[in-house]
């Protein structure tokens, strides 16, 4: 049952404790990328063959493959993935930024370049769910940003195809290349590259504790979007809201993962014992009621505050992945919203709709890191050179400037050239 707390009774070092996975795999990863790094293609059908049972013939899906399964897939779930991509390009494209140049009359122009990273890598998870949705989230911002080459990587099944339902949304989307391989291996074969897989610049995406820690490994060898841990929604909603709905939005993320962590923080005590009762009736009706009881029992929290305005300040301090407003008249509160990856207005804007539909992306900092981080978007696909030119003129009036600068910090070379240009003229 999910634990209920007056805010101010107990420690807030348990109120705001966070479900965190304690296996350390970092040893397992590191061998697994060293590996990938020395013998390439042969690890990846070898750790295909020991973790997803498959006997590949050929790592990347063929553009046979993906015709087929876009063939085999409901053509209502075709109208629907297309309809979730063209909500999704239409938010990501309010996003470009443009290249600027600042030109003034005395021979100085400086500017900035707004440039697509060349080739970015997708990991998009298989195992017991398929994840269309992370295809779109993740590779129509990219392709928006001009990226000139996109790829995923995913596990395949045991017959070694992967998920026509990632095949179809990768057509969609406009993927340029899909590899079938999954885990830490996966990471290490966009970050090394072998003779299949491409080096990215980047790898983006979310995954499981050995992905996470892949991730972690590379980066700086390669960028990253973020590490990513256990899902988390965060629920204000006062006694007017209906405990059956927001029950069910908390049980949306708790069935994601046991470590996934679910919260309603609410000022009235009976409308927290009703939305208490409810999760234990709609719990045993879950498909994946395991995982979901794990997460509510030993995650899951009701926080009783005094008023909504202490209640934000509260989700201000967890600083949640998906933030619900379940108030009346939520734009007065937005503004009082500082630390959230994702924020749902109103009581009729369930967590689902940004996961599917909507059109704001889905990979969001969990952990507390949306105190400092941003949701994926095109800015996480582009990088930025800036450029000077002055004009002789222009460096003869400062250099005596830039000299004086240079040797406060005690860098007389630089000092000098500035101004070894105008000694002879001297």
């Amino acid at each position: 049952m999910i634990s209920i707390y007056k805010y101010g009774e107990v420690p807030s070092s348990e109120i705001f404790a966070r479900g965190t996975a304690v296996t350390d795999v970092s040893a397992i990863v590191s061998d697994i990328i060293e590996n990938v790094k020395v013998n390439k293609d042969k690890a990846l059908f070898e750790y295909a063959a020991k973790f997803d049972k498959a006997e590949l013939s050929s790592l990347e899906v063929s553009a046979e493959e993906i015709e087929e399964a876009f063939s085999a897939v409901e053509p209502k779930f075709i109208e629907v993935l297309k309809a979730a991509a063209e909500n999704i390009k239409a938010f990501h494209q309010k996003q470009v930024r443009n290249s600027f140049i600042i030109s003034e009359n005395n021979g100085v122009v400086v500017g900035q370049k707004v440039i697509p990273i060349e080739r970015v890598g997708l990991y998009v998870p298989g195992g017991t769910a398929a994840y269309p949705s992370t295809v779109l989230m993740d590779s129509i911002p990219a392709k928006i940003a001009g990226c000139k080459e996109i790829c995923i990587t995913t596990p395949p099944n045991k017959e070694g195809k992967v998920n026509p339902v990632i095949l179809a949304a990768a057509k969609i989307a406009g993927v340029d290349r899909i590899f079938k391989c999954g885990g830490a291996q996966a990471v290490a074969a966009l970050a090394y590259g072998t003779e299949t897989v491409p080096k990215v610049d980047k790898i983006v995406g979310p995954g499981n504790a050995f992905v996470a820690e892949a991730k972690k490994q590379v980066f700086g060898l390669v960028s990253i979007d973020m590490i990513a841990g256990p899902s988390e929604i965060l629920v204000v909603a006062d006694k007017k809201s209906n405990p059956k709905f927001v029950a069910a939005d908390l049980l949306s993320q708790a069935e994601h993962d046991k470590m996934a962590s679910a919260v309603l923080v609410t000022d009235d005590m009976n409308f927290a014992k009703a939305v208490s009762d409810e999760l234990e009736r709609q719990i045993p009706l879950l498909p994946r009621e395991e995982i979901a009881r794990v997460s509510i029992d030993n995650n899951g929290k009701i926080i009783v505050a005094d008023d909504l305005l202490k209640a934000i300040d509260i989700a201000n301090e967890i600083a949640p992945e998906h933030l619900e407003l379940c108030v009346d008249n939520p734009f007065d509160y937005l503004d009082k919203i500082k630390h959230a990856g994702s924020i749902f207005m109103g009581r009729y804007c369930p967590e689902a709709l940004g996961d599917y539909f909507a059109g704001p992306n889905h990979t969001l900092p969990t952990t507390g890191t949306a105190r400092f981080s941003s949701p994926l978007s095109v800015d996480d696909f582009v990088k930025k050179s800036q450029y000077t030119y002055y004009t002789k003129e222009a460096l003869s009036a400062v250099a005596d400037d830039i000299a004086f600068f240079a040797e406060k910090e005690g860098l007389s070379a630089h000092a000098k050239s500035a101004t070894i240009r105008f000694e002879d003229e001297k």
